[in-house]
């Protein structure tokens, strides 16, 4: 793409469609501004390991035992 010449074709235009062409041009931008976001900024991916939610039952004693937890959990949850 020349820019250089679509700044000349444009310098030539009468004002009105010098105009035209700057509310088409903004019309562009706001439309595909999704796409190109989409594109350009993806989060990037954590380890896993940095993750907010790892050990967070790192200390409760209740959870040493996990099969043991979740079968009473299951007994007093469930049972009607």
């Amino acid at each position: 793409m020349d820019t250089a010449k679509i700044i000349r074709d444009l310098s030539v235009l009468p004002i009105t469609q010098q105009k035209e062409i700057a509310d088409y041009i903004e019309f562009l931008k706001k439309r595909y501004k999704k796409t190109a976001l989409s594109r350009t900024s993806r989060p990037r991916k954590q380890k896993l390991s940095t993750e907010s939610f790892i050990g967070i039952w790192q200390n409760r004693k209740d959870m040493k035992d996990s099969v043991s937890w979740v079968r009473n959990t299951r007994l007093t949850e469930w049972s009607g």
